[in-house]
């Protein structure tokens, strides 16, 4: 997976809008993801079971939300 991102500094926009456009393209890429994904091993069976409790926790999210009143409709 190599992506190579080019961003040319302009002296009209600015260092700072410069470094945001990097960050919005990394994230859309999903470089940094990609990268807090390899930094450690992970058991394929530890890596399902974070998954298994990620579900859980966005199911019980949407019952809450639910409750209150909060429907997605």
């Amino acid at each position: 997976m190599a992506n190579n991102i080019k961003i040319v500094v302009d002296e009209r926009m600015g260092v700072d809008r410069t470094l945001r456009k990097f960050k919005r393209l990394c994230d859309s890429y999903g470089i940094v993801k990609e990268y807090r994904k390899r930094s450690e091993y992970k058991k394929p069976s530890v890596r399902l079971k974070e998954k298994l409790e990620a579900a859980d926790k966005r199911r019980r999210k949407t019952v809450v939300k639910s409750r209150r009143g909060y429907s997605k409709l």
